[in-house]
């Protein structure tokens, strides 16, 4: 260990909080989360202390160190998942004992939605949260989160009241007098949590203590009450991340994107866009949100496109003439930076739009070839810092009238902008794998008349496909559909049949 970091170990507090390794490259090599920063980085440097092989080579690499304090460990742990996705340091990967991280699973579609722990997310419609390296402190997390608000881990419904039931800790769905509505509402507020928005839902709950009160419904306001002592003593408790606290000061990554690209201020809200299609059928574009640097799940928006055809620049003009309407401008308020998942094209199609609507906003793009930052010389609200890009290690090419900032891809600027763009382009590639499918799977049973989306979907889980209500019986059908009904549905699927019987 060297003076240097010595001497600054001695400054760490004893606050909760989430701490950096770094090499003597500067690059983070290692994050973790700390319920005392102050004891849980000085153990990495205790020669008594046994440590494996694998954790012995990351202190040997370790050149400097560097945290952030936060409110409390159920802060840390969130924090801790975000930063790991976007810097991804290697030791994180090496010390994980070949164990995959952990997921929380809600299967918000269902119509009592589960919420689980999995390591292997799948494509199934359900929202995933995470990754998180420490399953037992998810685990636990969501252990105390479940008195505030009770969740189903039914997979298999019980056919009477489970015990957790009685112990208030699920909400029953069981027992046939669950609302369907007001339990999702429950479940999305619990999502909230997760997304470090706990502060603003205690708010919320403390107007409806107060409402309750004032409608002289004391056993709804002692219930609310409970919740928000709940959630106040998770402080107390465990482990998590309230990102309206982050202290940006200390984002290695925000510093030096700001630096390099001379921001009057470290943006705050930056957004990302991209554009997903197959040969110019189903197009759709994404829009994610980061805050702090830390993805902002309930800000992102889709959008669906008004032409199908093959022409990306067009897709984003018409992306950020929606984006930026007056509407949506009021609703979701204003970026301080904007980035384009393209090269100079799709950049030059955004700040054309840009330009109509005469908005100071700095656009950048991140070219997917070879990594590089894309910049529009006269761009606005920017001043290019070349003396910054040079100690990053970072070139500088010109190319027409854009500026491309190629970085070293261990750089924190391009980990920072690779997980926001990878980030729009799931976001839009399963959007577009939603409408895919669902265009791939329609059937003539969307154009019977008088057969809507509930009867369709009673008809398919009654006779299990479209085959089997074509091979239904008359009299079958009229038990779902009533006599009118089936018969027009009967008279459809005899012309459809003809119609493929002249086709095949």
């Amino acid at each position: 260990m060297n003076e240097i970091l010595a001497k600054k170990l001695k400054d760490l507090p004893k606050e909760p909080g989430v701490y950096f390794h770094k090499d003597a490259k500067g690059e983070i090599i290692y994050v973790g989360k700390a319920a005392i920063l102050r004891n849980r980085v000085r153990q990495y440097f205790q020669k008594s202390r046994l440590r494996d092989p694998k954790t012995d080579l990351l202190v040997s690499e370790i050149v400097d160190t560097d945290w952030q304090v936060v409110e409390s460990e159920f802060d840390a742990l969130f924090l801790e998942a975000e930063m790991i996705r976007r810097y991804m340091p290697r030791y994180n990967i090496l010390l994980r004992d070949d164990k995959s991280q952990t997921f929380v699973r809600i299967d918000f579609k269902s119509q009592y939605p589960t919420v689980t722990m999995t390591r292997r997310p799948l494509d199934d419609g359900a929202n995933y949260y995470g990754p998180f390296l420490s399953t037992i402190a998810v685990r636990r997390a969501l252990k105390y989160l479940r008195k505030v608000f009770p969740y189903s881990t039914h997979t298999v419904m019980p056919k009477r009241a489970c015990l957790l039931a009685h112990l208030h800790l699920c909400p029953g769905p069981e027992t046939g007098e669950l609302d369907e509505k007001d339990y999702k509402t429950n479940l999305k507020k619990l999502v909230r949590v997760l997304q470090g928005q706990k502060g603003s839902i205690i708010r919320e709950i403390e107007k409806d203590m107060q409402a309750a009160s004032a409608a002289h419904n004391f056993e709804l306001a002692a219930k609310r009450r409970n919740q928000i002592t709940a959630l106040k003593d998770l402080d107390r408790r465990v482990l998590f991340s309230d990102k309206e606290f982050l202290d940006l000061s200390k984002d290695h990554a925000l510093i030096e994107l700001t630096e390099v690209l001379g921001l009057a201020k470290v943006p705050k809200r930056i957004e990302g866009y991209d554009i997903s299609h197959m040969s110019g059928t189903d197009v759709v574009a994404s829009m994610v949100v980061f805050t702090n640097g830390a993805a902002d799940k309930a800000n992102y928006r889709k959008f669906k496109s008004h032409k199908q055809n093959n022409d990306d620049f067009e897709h984003m003009r018409e992306t950020m003439t929606r984006r930026f309407s007056e509407k949506n401008i009021k609703q979701w308020g204003m970026p301080e930076l904007v980035l384009i998942d393209g090269g100079k094209g799709q950049l030059e199609a955004a700040l054309s739009v840009i330009r109509e609507k005469e908005l100071k906003l700095p656009v950048i793009g991140i070219a997917k070839k070879h990594e590089e930052i894309v910049i529009r010389n006269d761009w606005p609200n920017t001043d290019l810092q070349p003396q910054v890009v040079t100690r990053l290690r970072g070139i500088l090419r010109e190319s027409d009238d854009f500026t491309l900032v190629d970085l070293p891809n261990s750089s924190n600027v391009i980990k920072l902008l690779q997980r926001i763009r990878d980030e729009s382009h799931r976001f839009a590639v399963s959007y577009h794998s939603v409408l895919k499918v669902k265009r791939q799977t329609a059937s003539i049973l969307d154009d019977v008349p008088g057969i809507g989306p509930a009867t369709r979907k009673k008809l398919i889980r009654t006779f299990g496909s479209l085959r089997g209500v074509q091979q239904a019986r008359r009299d079958e059908l009229e038990q779902i559909l009533g006599p009118v009904k089936a018969t027009v549905l009967r008279q459809y699927l005899r012309a459809a049949n003809k119609e493929q019987d002249k086709t095949s």
